[in-house]
């Protein structure tokens, strides 16, 4: 049977350049990996055409003797990609392996020096410090560079040495079957050295733990759940690896008038039954620590929301303010005199249509409802 062409086998053009051929042959090996397609022997077979065309079209000078004599230019031992995989095959295929499972074969490789952790620092703030901004200061625990040896790890006077196991790589491989697989180091975890005489103060991982003070600006407008981001203040890295960063998560303690609702506040004011019936106005305070007068109308009914424009958050990172809401809360008297009873009983009996439109409406219409069920019930 024929070999089928190698740019039809990784479904690219003749002219693809060698970063096309490569993608393309990661996405098929992967597709048709034996691990994923356990049992199917069409798909072990198509993986090592695939495998083979790669082989070719990867290398320079075999792929100018391909596009010039096709596959007779392998034939006889001249090339020798059909007898199985080229020498660096095994990178390659350990890139395809991070693919499939998630492993990562270039992490610290070599380098002995890891990347400190991040943390997290929960702060709440009154909303008074919310709508103005502050700053403020933070002690947290953490890891800090060993002052002893510098972050190496290592006794004063001594240095790291390359791992004997893995030669520096921080990767070790193993044949298994027609391929190689790549894992950490079991010797130095993955670093590429070794620490033969270790620091005392630190037991050769380059860092202590101690309690630092950190200054954070809080701007103005921030909302509960808000996450400031302080880069390179989260633990020291390992060996003198670089710092993690510091995430500060702020919440907003509730407030005894406001409720917030994005940028704007929310208040509820009771009034008495006269001022609402009359109209008037009342101070009340804001969020910036004054005082302002809200005037209500005459007739105001319970419930009823009043906006003050601007008198609420500012808007984080915009030049504007969000609105006040004042909800006006009509408080029926309590605990009446007799004197009391008698004006309201009169001024009952002086109301009509006009003063109370709802109460009269609602009645006409309870009446209406019911001279209804009873002609219903007539008419069966």
């Amino acid at each position: 049977m024929a070999k089928r062409c190698y740019y039809e086998t990784l479904s690219v053009e003749r002219t693809a350049s060698d970063g096309d051929i490569k993608a393309a042959f990661r996405k098929q090996a992967m597709a048709c990996h034996p691990d994923r397609n356990p049992g199917d022997k069409t798909a072990e077979v198509r993986f090592k055409e695939i495998n083979e065309a790669y082989e070719v079209l990867k290398d320079p000078d075999k792929r100018a003797a391909y596009d010039r004599f096709g596959h007779a230019a392998f034939e006889h031992g001249m090339g020798g990609a059909a007898a199985g995989f080229g020498a660096d095959f095994a990178t390659t295929f350990s890139d395809i392996f991070d693919d499939l499972f998630g492993m990562s074969g270039r992490r610290g490789r070599g380098s002995g020096r890891e990347r400190g952790a991040d943390l997290r620092y929960n702060m709440e703030i009154a909303l008074e410090e919310a709508y103005g901004g502050k700053a403020a200061q933070v002690r947290i625990p953490t890891s800090v560079t060993c002052e002893t040896c510098s972050g190496s790890g290592a006794k004063p006077g001594t240095k790291p040495k390359v791992c004997a196991m893995c030669g520096g790589q921080g990767r070790v491989r193993h044949a298994q079957g027609f391929f190689t697989l790549e894992r950490t180091c079991p010797n130095c975890q993955g670093r590429g050295q070794a620490i033969e005489s270790p620091c005392s103060s630190c037991a050769g991982s380059g860092r202590v733990t101690r309690e630092r003070t950190l200054s954070v600006n809080i701007p103005a407008g921030v909302e509960d759940g808000t996450r400031i981001r302080l880069a390179g203040e989260g633990e020291a890295g390992v060996r003198g690896g670089p710092p993690g960063d510091l995430y500060i998560f702020l919440s907003i303690g509730a407030h005894a008038f406001f409720q917030r609702e994005g940028a704007d506040l929310h208040c509820r004011v009771p009034v008495s039954m006269v001022t609402a019936a009359m109209g008037g106005e009342f101070e009340v305070p804001t969020i910036d620590g004054g005082k302002t007068k809200v005037k209500i109308p005459e007739g105001t009914q319970s419930g009823r929301r009043l906006r003050l424009h601007g008198k609420g958050m500012p808007v984080l990172r915009a030049r504007q303010s969000g609105d006040m809401y004042v909800q006006v809360v009509v408080e029926t008297p309590q605990k009446l005199t007799k004197r009391q009873r008698e004006l309201l009983a009169e001024f009952d009996r002086l109301s009509s249509t006009e003063t109370q439109p709802e109460s009269s409406g609602f009645l006409g219409k309870v009446k209406d409802f019911i001279e209804g069920l009873g002609s219903r019930a007539n008419s069966g």
